[in-house]
């Protein structure tokens, strides 16, 4: 299941490179530090859009005619918790902080298109290693829909009209602010609450744009304070910067047995805050949550 994925490829990996130092010297130089949340301030209004896609989830299809769905052949890969084929399109709008308000969960093995009406290249399951895949929605064009990309960052997977997936809401986001490294959780577009956060290291940055919680797993180590971790949709931009035993990683959201780095960049791409906040993120935020990494959020 995922979970052993993320023990095994990202848990460990991010553990033995935190910080670039061996396990045990790293732990051996980390002391505790709480430090105090910044004051939460509301997320101010989105930038204006680019490209001439519809806006978000929220827009209401078009009387066009439905373009037809070519079939799928059944060699096609199925996307899961490596990075995802290629050639998917760009998300036209990564860095709106408009909330996605629905999220898509497949009832069976769906193809993916690069476009209405356009290639197949790979299939969505309901599962990715038997956690339950609820994908945002950020776009309706023709009856068709497109989500985020699991396994990619900043593409988006257009999927045909069909009954085999369920539409579910969404209230929560997550914000990264990467100048101010804070981390903002919204609930039904108010700001509840915000934690310092430290971020990837120089040539390893924290990537930018939208993505989504995809799931959680227990803290392998007691280095994660005991709480355990959110693993996120994106991987990393330059797998290659990476140390080899985190290749094929995704990006994730964990805290720390204390809180000395919070306010650096030092990790290599994770979202690191402090346990009390991710234990109230893990309570309150499922999977399927927007996720929006920007450098900084636009002044009001």
């Amino acid at each position: 299941m995922l979970f052993a994925r993320l023990t095994s490829r990202w848990v460990l990996g991010w553990l033995a490179a935190a910080l670039g130092v061996p396990l045990l010297l790293a732990t051996a130089l980390l002391a505790g530090r709480a430090l105090t949340p910044d004051p939460v301030r509301p997320l101010p209004p989105a930038a204006a859009p680019t490209g001439d896609a519809a806006p978000t989830s929220a827009a209401a299809p078009t009387d066009e005619p439905v373009p037809a769905a070519a079939p799928a052949p059944a060699t096609l890969p199925v996307v899961d918790y490596d990075p995802a084929p290629a050639g998917f399109p760009a998300d036209p709008r990564p860095l709106d902080a408009t909330p996605l308000t629905e999220g898509l969960r497949p009832s069976r093995k769906i193809a993916a298109y690069d476009a209405p009406g356009g290639r197949p290249l790979a299939f969505l399951a309901p599962t990715i290693n038997g956690v339950e895949l609820t994908m945002p929605i950020v776009e309706r064009r023709t009856g068709w829909t497109a989500v985020l990309l699991p396994s990619a960052n900043r593409r988006l997977a257009w999927l045909p009209p069909g009954d085999d997936r369920g539409v579910v809401p969404l209230r929560d986001q997550i914000v990264v602010e990467r100048r101010q490294h804070r981390l903002t959780w919204h609930r039904d577009g108010r700001a509840v609450k915000s934690w310092p956060v430290s971020l990837g290291m120089p040539g390893q940055s924290t990537p930018l744009g939208r993505t989504f919680v995809l799931g959680r797993t227990p803290p392998p180590e007691a280095v994660y304070g005991g709480v355990d971790v959110y693993a996120l949709g994106a991987i990393p931009d330059d797998p290659d910067a990476v140390p080899a035993g985190l290749r094929g990683a995704h990006i994730g959201v964990h805290s720390w047995h204390n809180d000395d780095t919070l306010g650096e960049n030092v990790t290599n791409g994770c979202i690191r805050l402090t346990r009390s906040g991710q234990r109230q993120l893990l309570a309150e935020v499922p999977p399927g949550t927007g996720v929006l990494v920007v450098d900084a959020l636009p002044t009001p």
